[in-house]
């Protein structure tokens, strides 16, 4: 199923209730997963680092989601930079994430620690608008961790970052892929 375009505040997106389950949205990005080099091992060991560090204060589906939207869940992603010239590694993409670029067959500390980064991440994000489980605050940091700032009245402002960043993660936390 296609992607939805979302944009405006936080209100206009999704709510919560219509999310699918960790366990739908993760079981329906396993062919994606194993596309791009993944072992069966390395998958489940992603199921497992998200599980653990959900413990942080971040709900499963959105670590998930993020892993998804920033490296397709590839635990040999290739590093990237960002605006301020910081290299942004890991299944998260996220600055000071270790990577193991074009390396599969990771052990499961190697892909918690990546994911534990990233969760680390964005559980500031979440801090910096209340710290809530809710779908207003989850968006609002979703925005902050693409792009660094954030127009609450309209969030595919993506400020020189990837302006469907936050729609494109809501889609995901629906159940669908691309």
């Amino acid at each position: 199923m296609g992607f939805t375009h979302y944009s405006g505040p936080a209100s206009s997106f999704p709510p919560m209730s219509q999310w699918k389950s960790f366990e739908e949205i993760f079981n329906a990005n396993k062919s994606a997963m194993q596309q791009t080099g993944d072992t069966g091992e390395d998958i489940g060991r992603i199921w497992n680092a998200v599980t653990e560090c959900a413990k942080i204060g971040v709900e499963e589906r959105v670590i998930f989601a993020i892993i998804m939207q920033e490296s397709t869940g590839n635990v040999g992603v290739q590093t990237t930079f960002n605006n301020d010239g910081h290299s942004t590694a890991g299944l998260m993409q996220c600055d000071g994430s270790p990577g193991f670029p074009g390396q599969h067959g990771l052990s499961q500390d190697q892909i918690t620690s990546m994911v534990r980064a990233g969760t680390n991440h964005f559980k500031q994000n979440l801090k910096d608008f209340g710290n809530t489980d809710t779908a207003e605050c989850i968006y609002k940091a979703l925005r902050e961790y693409n792009s660094g700032s954030v127009n609450e009245n309209d969030l595919s402002d993506g400020r020189g970052a990837t302006a469907s960043y936050v729609s494109d993660i809501a889609n995901r936390l629906l159940g669908r892929t691309n």
